[in-house]
């Protein structure tokens, strides 16, 4: 695993270099800032999904849940909720409906695609249903967390956005979580060999329960955050965003088969996609060769898994 993440971590490097040279103003300090502000949003997606996958598990709700907190969070603010109050409702939103997914996984006995995917459709579906299909303007102070920056010092230094600094909070903490603490340890020893681990006395079902409402909190997160950066509520957003962070979480060395994940390495492969689109699109590439660049990299990544599984 070392070496892995040593790989992906030179791929960072390297891809940073290349773009340096090839596109222009990459390096500055304001594209530097707008890359963090933009890769923030798939890093914490990134790091919730590598929770459940770390469990030979998936989630494929988290798109959904990102568009049905932000707009859940956004109306309790226009209902007249204090602001930082209407974030707390978006982010236990999201984790019931983490608590949904672990249900129907443990309780219903349901392959994880189906019941995330199920979730996927209801959640999309309210959230469309309670706005009626459209986006609602929230009090401008909803905006502070979205678009506020701190230590900025002029034009020269705008600030670091605090989403960027939400994003490293979170990895820190999640980052312990999943090496130092003991639901960390039982979530790799569930990924593993699930039977091994119910037989050794871990309680399955409430590890997975627990790390699908992780996953699904962050999603919340990222709801709160991004309906707070265009101070509306977007019911029809986040579509597809659940593919990054898979995507995110399985160049970073994450392993489908479970088992093997870090949140390190899934940061680190949350900025491979971000450099990528972000050096790509400044250097005059189309969206869809991008798509087709970063699904390449998502393939060939997790071939080398399957390899180094065999």
């Amino acid at each position: 695993m070392a070496v892995d993440r040593f790989l992906t971590f030179g791929a960072v490097v390297v891809l940073f270099a290349v773009f340096s040279i090839t596109a222009k103003n990459f390096f500055t300090m304001r594209n530097v800032l707008s890359l963090l502000l933009q890769t923030s949003t798939t890093t914490l997606m990134g790091i919730g999904v590598t929770f459940t996958i770390i469990t030979a598990g998936i989630d494929l709700s988290i798109g959904s849940v990102v568009a049905f907190t932000g707009t859940v969070a956004v109306i309790a603010a226009i209902a007249g909720v204090p602001i930082w109050i209407s974030w707390i409702i978006g982010l236990v939103v999201g984790a019931f409906c983490g608590f949904l997914n672990g249900l129907m996984i443990t309780g219903l006995k349901l392959p994880p695609f189906i019941a995330t995917l199920g979730m996927t459709f209801v959640v999309r579906g309210v959230a469309l249903t309670i706005t009626n299909a459209n986006a609602w303007p929230a009090p401008d102070a909803f905006g502070a967390l979205g678009n506020n920056t701190l230590f900025r010092t002029g034009p020269k230094f705008p600030g670091i956005p605090y989403p960027v600094i939400v994003m490293a909070i979170v990895a820190v903490i999640f980052h312990f979580i999943l090496r130092k603490m003991r639901v960390g340890r039982y979530t790799y020893a569930v990924g593993s060999n699930e039977e091994a681990a119910r037989l050794s006395g871990i309680k399955v079902g409430r590890i997975k329960i627990i790390n699908y409402i992780i996953c699904s909190t962050l999603a919340g997160l990222v709801g709160v955050i991004l309906a707070s950066r265009m101070v509306t509520s977007q019911p029809n957003s986040a579509s597809g965003y659940e593919l990054n962070a898979i995507a995110s979480a399985v160049i970073g060395g994450t392993s489908l088969m479970g088992g093997v994940g870090t949140v390190g390495g899934t940061v680190i492969g949350s900025f491979i996609i971000g450099i990528m689109t972000v050096g790509l699109t400044m250097q005059g590439t189309n969206y869809f060769m991008q798509q087709i660049v970063i699904g390449v990299v998502v393939i060939l990544a997790v071939a080398f898994d399957q390899r180094r599984n065999k």
